[in-house]
This record gives C-alpha cells, structure tokens and sequence, in this order.
C-alpha cells in the first residue's frame, strides 16, 4: 500500500502481535512494518512456513493445526503476546476479534486490545440485543421478533404479524450459519427446529431471531471511526449485495444505488449505532436495502471489528483503516473529520477461494504449485498464501483478495476482471473463473444487485457457465480443449525429459518446445499455447495448466479405476454409481444410518464438515448401504464413504424395478457453517 492521506507519520506503539493468519495478518503485518512498529506474528503448526511468518519481525508458535487449539485460543494468544513484550494485540477479523472474554483477557494482563471496548462487544455481538439497543437510539430496524426467552410454539403465533416470507436467524455466530427463509407457516414449522440444531452445534447457543426477509434486498454496510474523545465519523458506504449463500463474494465502495441524500442519511444512522455503545476504533454497521426504495434503510447487525472488504474503502478514500485502528487504541483523537472524507473513483473487490464451483463450491486443498498475483494500475493483492504451501482443510478457504480502483464504476470493473484474468494459482481449484464470469453480467455491470443474484444465475449441480445473456458460455468448452491440449504436450515432454512428475515445470513460468520434429508432432496452435502458458504437473499425474486467464487442471486417467467403476455401475444393472463418495476433504460428524441399513434414493447417509461447509451425502440409489468410514474419520476429497449394495429380493418377487435415482447426485447443497474468518 503507497503512503495513505491523513498518516500522522508517528509510532502509536513500539511492538504489536497480530492474533491472526493469512492475507490479514499479511496486511495487518505491512501497516505494522510501513509505521516502524516491531510485529508478531503467532502461527500454528500448519502455518510454520506461511508468508505472515515471514514477514514478521518475529513469530511465536501457538499451538497445533486445529483452530481451538492454536488461533482461537486466548491463553496461547496472551502468553505469546507478554513473552514477546508486546504492547498490543491486533486480532485481525475473524478468530478472536469479537470475543469480549478475550478483550477482557488483554486487558488483565495489560496489554491493548486494538478493538472496541467490551460494551461494543457485548451488545453489538448478540443480534437480539443489538436490534434493541440501536431501535433505542431511533436507528431503523428490520420488522420481526427478537425475544431471546422466545418458544417455537410463540415464535410461530408471532410469524403472520410479521409477515412472510421470515428470516430465521441464530442470535450467536456468523457467516450465514442456520439461517433459513420461511415462506409460509408450515416451512417455518420445519424451519424452526433445524435452525436449532445448527446453532447449537455451531455456537453452543440455539437462540433465535425471526425477522421479515426482504425480497430482492441490497446489503449495503457503513464503515465508521470512532476515538475516545467522542468523535465518531463515516467514510461511506460498500455494497456486498453479491452474496452466495449469506457469504460476500464481491464488494464495492460506493454503492451504485445510494443517492447523496440517502448517503448522508445512512451515514448518520452509523454513527448513531456507533455512539450507543460507545465505540472504539474501526468498525461496521451493516444495513438491508429495499432494491424497490432505495431511500430506506434497516440495521441488519454492527461487526465491531475490520471487515474483509475494508481495502475498497481504503481506495476510494485514502485512509489506512489499520493505522487508525492502532493510533484510536493508542488514545489518540482522529486527525480525520467528517468534512475532510471524500470519495475519489470507484473500488471493487472479489474474493478468491481455494473451491471448486463445478462442484457445488466445494473447498478445495492442496499444494499451490504455482502463484503469480496480478499488477497494474489501480490493482491491490492482499494474499496469505506462496508457492509450496499447502492449503489445509483446517482453515477460511479465502487465500486472497483481487482489489482494483478505477475513475468510475466501468474502469474498475474492467481492471479487476484484467487483475482476475492475469492472477496465476496452480494447484488447488479456485472461483476465479466463476468471479470472471460474474463481473461480466449485465446486471452486474449495470449495477443491478441483489443479495440473491447469484445463487439464481446457476444451479452448479448443472455444471454450465455463467453467460452475460443467461445461456452457457459456447466459448468454455473451445477452450477446456486448447488447454486440455497444453497438458497433453506438457505431460509427453515431462515424459520424454525423464521427469515424471514434471518438476521442470516448478521451476519456469512456461517452456518452449525445441525442435523440427516435437514442432512437427503437434498443432502449431498448441505448441503457440504451450509456450506462452504456465504449467505445472503434480505428484499425482494431474497436470495445471494457465492460459489466456483461463485455468485447468487435466488429471491422469487410471485405467484401473475405470475398469472398476464401470463393472461397479454393470452390477447394478444401469449406469448410477452406487459408491458414495467426499464431496470434499474434511470430517464424518454424523452417520446417519447404520451400516445394514435399508435406504432409499436421495436419502442422507452421513455429513461431512470442513472449512465452512457441511455436506450430507445422499444415496444415488435404493438398497443396503454399506459403510466404509466412522464418525470423526478423517476423509479424503472423492474417497468412497459408503456403497449401497442391490437390496435381498424375495423369492416369488417379479422382475426388479429400476433403481430410482437421486434427483440431485451424491452430495446435497452445501451449507454455511461457523466461520473462522468472516
């Protein structure tokens, strides 16, 4: 980041520990080195070699891979943090940045905790509590009934005078974790017990929320800086309306929909929820935007923390969000006034996950055998991650975040579909063509959002593009094959070199083919590719491939594992699959049957949890299920979970009916599950 407007140029502190991983502790760390601040780093054993260790001035091993054990742990944090001498602790978003135990923790052992104080924790962290504390302080609110003591018998007798369709909403946790839409009474009777469930699962708290779900809603959030000298600012708003899931996956500042007026109006609405708890340092207040009337507005919840999506108002502003935090935990007032905030140009960012859209959005693990972030003008990478490092199933599944800046709306959009197309992973799977696709909508370029968008452009299960007319993009499939191509010359050159698994091609970003006759084997268009891509081949045969913005990964054909698949689909007599397998790396949590068990098609076997999702795996089709994991198994992505074996027939029974298939293959929709990081 080049030097912001409003940089005091002083040291607020002399050593700061940054409780978090990844790309935040990464650009927590870069504000923390630019200001001449001496920076900790805390990793667990997963992250031992990861770039915001390295980047530290010194690092602190805190415990095991499991989050509960290492990031989430505030004793670790705390002794990490006085062994070193640090004077403050900045825990980032995510992991222990909302925790109030925590904050009080720093503070017994006199440490700083770069955050708001334990009021702003308390309140703003219980969404019920928080409806009724900022509908005191005359800040809009979404209809709906918030009574923590609140029955399911009472919450349904409240529904009709709310109005359908409802919101059911965990009061505890995040990231769209149980939340559930009701359209009608009889949906909010199942509703009701799931949500339940969940949270309790998720957050050891089953408290619920209902509230009038808004059709077609904008979710448009306010950035606010407040000191504890009583002044409290905004710096305007951001869209995040493109959601999957209640997740963000694209975020702007400004919002295309707000009107100056409307603007001020919500800007001032922040600062007043900000001011009822007496707020400290950087935060959000997130609001529901009807798409129909924009000019009204209603307060969703406050993050009383540093949001993902703070570096689009970094651009559009000037202001280090970072360095504020750490100079309003310091004591000092805010060198910025309201009258002194103006936003220049307009800055959109995507989000990049290790996941595989094709496949549900399913997270995606692996050895990043390639990385190469985009550059430009206007264009910001904040990334955690390095060639060599393995993404882990322990963790966020965001490895980075494509932020660009441009004059108006049009230029950025065009900037960070050129950041998008010229940032090179190489394997893991990744959203980044999903994201291309997405930008290049037209209701995306006209700015026509809603927090459903994308969950209606595709149903992924399909397996086609998004096209800006709606149709599957034709162009895809010409391309798969030139870069199905580019492996298939990639992989004979690794075998003829000797070099099995292709380690030449860790080392370059591309190769050129010598040679009249290796020029004369091929199409001189795949050869053209060949030299201008980046390639790398994996341990295990597949082979990554990136090309014109476009990435594949062409894996090895087994030959054996086909033989043995199809005589698995000949013994049942058609061709479904009857073996279950992970739709994902992650943990069985539940068997929902047992292994003998009768089972009809499309009915669940078990659950699979890792890095925010949990999956019930279905039968593809009717007949005995056998089990081939426990519960708490560590599971492997594609590993056969379970077969469903021909169910025994009587004796005197007819011809045997076709095998109903499941409507909707192996795995059902992923759900959000309690998120490390937002």
């Amino acid at each position: 980041m080049t030097q912001p407007l409003h940089s005091t140029g002083r040291k607020p502190f002399d050593r700061v520990l940054v409780a978090n991983r990844g790309e935040i502790a990464v650009r927590v760390i870069r504000t923390l080195k630019r200001l001449g601040i001496h920076a900790i780093a805390v990793y667990s054993d997963a992250d031992a070699a990861a770039p915001h260790v390295a980047l530290a001035d010194e690092a602190v091993r805190i415990g095991p891979a499991p989050a509960a054990q290492s990031y989430l742990d505030p004793a670790r944090i705390v002794r990490a943090a006085l062994d070193t001498g640090a004077q403050a602790i900045h825990p980032g978003y995510g992991f222990l940045s909302e925790n109030a135990a925590f904050a009080r923790a720093c503070a017994d052992a006199g440490i700083v905790f770069v955050g708001p104080g334990e009021l702003a924790l308390e309140v703003m962290g219980d969404k019920i509590r928080a409806k009724r504390h900022v509908e005191a302080s005359a800040v809009p609110v979404v209809p709906g009934v918030s009574d923590p003591d609140a029955t399911d018998d009472e919450l349904l007798d409240a529904a009709p005078l709310i109005g359908f369709p409802i919101l059911v909403k965990p009061s505890a946790g995040g990231g769209g974790k149980g939340m559930q839409v009701a359209r009608d009474q009889a949906e909010l009777e199942h509703a009701l017990p799931a949500a339940r469930r969940v949270a309790r699962a998720a957050f050891g708290d089953d408290t619920l929320l209902l509230e009038r779900f808004v059709e077609r809603p904008r979710h448009i959030e306010v950035q606010v800086l407040a000191d504890a000298h009583g002044n409290v600012i905004h710096l305007g708003e951001r869209e995040c309306s493109l959601q999957r899931r209640h997740q963000k996956v694209v975020e702007e500042a400004p919002s295309p929909l707000l009107d100056a007026a409307t603007r001020e109006r919500i800007g001032r609405a922040a600062c007043d929820a900000a001011r009822s708890v007496e707020y400290l340092g950087a935060g959000t207040v997130e609001f529901l935007v009807s798409d129909a009337a924009p000019d009204e507005f209603f307060f969703i919840e406050m993050n009383t923390r540093l949001q993902v999506e703070h570096p689009v108002t970094e651009f559009v502003t000037g202001v280090d969000l970072v360095e504020q935090q750490l100079r309003v935990a310091a004591g000092e007032p805010l060198a910025i006034a309201q009258a002194d905030v103006s936003l220049e140009g307009h800055a959109i960012e995507a989000r990049l996950y290790a996941e595989s859209p094709e496949r549900g959005f399913l997270p995606s693990t692996g050895d990043v055998l390639a990385w190469r972030p985009a550059a430009g003008e206007g264009v910001r990478i904040d990334a955690g991650i390095r060639e060599g490092q393995r993404i882990t199933a322990d963790y966020d599944p965001m490895i980075a975040k494509v932020i660009a800046h441009g004059r108006d709306r049009a230029e950025a959009l065009d900037r960070l579909d050129a950041a998008l197309a010229d940032t090179v992973v190489l394997g893991v799977e990744t959203n980044t063509a999903f994201l291309r696709e997405l930008l290049a909508r037209d209701d995306v370029r006209a700015g026509r959002l809603d927090t459903g968008l994308i969950d209606r452009l595709q149903d992924p299960a399909a397996g086609t593009a998004i096209a800006s007319d709606g149709e599957p993009d034709e162009t895809a499939d010409g391309a798969a094959t030139r870069l199905a191509e580019v492996a298939r010359l990639a992989r004979d050159h690794a075998a003829r070199s000797g070099s099995a698994h292709g380690h030449a091609w860790q080392r370059e970003r591309g190769w050129r083919l010598g040679g009249v006759a290796a020029a004369a084997e091929r199409d001189a268009r795949a050869t053209a590719d060949l030299e201008r891509a980046t390639v790398r081949i994996a341990d295990d045969g597949t082979t990554w491939v990136h090309l014109d913005g476009r990435t594949a990964a062409v894996p090895r054909v087994d030959r054996r594992q086909a033989v043995e698949a199809h005589l698995a689909q000949l013994e049942r007599g058609g061709s479904v699959d009857p073996d279950l397998r992970a739709p994902m790396p992650g943990s069985v949590t539940t068997l929902l049957l047992s292994d003998g068990d009768h089972v009809e098609a499309g009915q669940a076997v078990l659950a699979i949890e890792a890095m925010k999702m949990e999956h019930r795996v279905i039968a593809t089709v009717a007949g005995v299920v056998r089990l081939r994991v426990a519960a708490g198994e560590q599971v492997a992505r594609d590993q056969v979970v379970a077969r469903i074996e021909p169910a025994a027939e009587p004796a005197d029974a007819g011809p045997a009916a076709s095998d109903h298939e499941a409507p909707a293959g192996a795995h059902e929709a992923a759900v959000p599950n309690a998120s490390h990081q937002e």
